[in-house]
């Protein structure tokens, strides 16, 4: 059960059974894996056929150094435009693509259960209460336009004082031709269900102009 299926010589029937298993347990790790993310419907028929690809490769390449040579070769020219994609999908194709060397070298049941069994454990993870962190602790970015009148390092002191832990002003950045400034802060919440509370507030000192609450990331704080 847990022996390769492939003998000295490749068969039809070993390489269309490995295309088989390959294909129906990457739409199952598919289904699977769609319970625990969000993402695109595209990306999920992506990660169902590439446990075939790879396979594919692999049993076309094993032992044989002239055409792994040539596949590298061929790889390397391909380039990828793509966005990066979240820690949750590069997780899943990196998943799909260990199970996919498995069903190259012929070992189906070692591939179905790499597939399975780490997309049942992704799962249970991701429904697991231990990683939930509340949303308080977690740092935001908040972009606030105001005018260029506004006094603007001292006009929010008391509303920061009021709904954050911390206030920590990490750019500031003029904008329509000099007429208004866009400040960045670094913030904490005190309690996350105060958030519109605190955004309606500010509404009212900078003109009701425009405000973001964002995530915060080093990539944000380029903004």
């Amino acid at each position: 059960m847990f022996q390769s299926i492939y003998s000295a010589e490749l068969t039809p029937v070993q390489f269309f059974a490995m295309a088989a298993a390959a294909l129906l347990a990457g739409v199952v790790y598919s289904c699977v894996m769609s319970l625990s993310m969000h993402s695109t419907r595209r990306f999920f028929l992506v990660v169902s056929v590439i446990p075939v690809v790879v396979g594919s490769v692999l049993t076309f390449v094993n032992g044989n150094i002239g055409t792994g040579v040539a596949v590298g070769g061929a790889f390397s020219l391909i380039r990828f435009r793509s966005a990066q994609g979240s820690a949750d999908e590069i997780a899943a194709i990196l998943i799909a693509m260990g199970a996919g060397i498995a069903f190259g070298m012929g070992y189906l049941t070692y591939g179905a259960v790499i597939l399975l069994g780490l997309s049942a454990v992704y799962y249970l993870l991701s429904r697991c209460a231990w990683f939930d962190r509340p949303a308080a602790g977690c740092d935001r970015m908040l972009l606030v336009t105001v005018p260029e009148t506004l006094f603007y390092q001292e006009e929010f002191k008391d509303i920061f004082d009021r709904y954050l832990l911390r206030a920590e002003n990490i750019g500031v950045k003029t904008s329509n031709m000099g007429s208004m400034f866009k400040l960045t802060y670094r913030i904490r919440m005190k309690e996350a269900d105060q958030e519109k509370k605190m955004i309606d507030e500010i509404r009212t000192r900078n003109g009701n102009l425009e405000i973001a609450v964002l995530p915060y990331t080093e990539q944000n704080n380029q903004l």
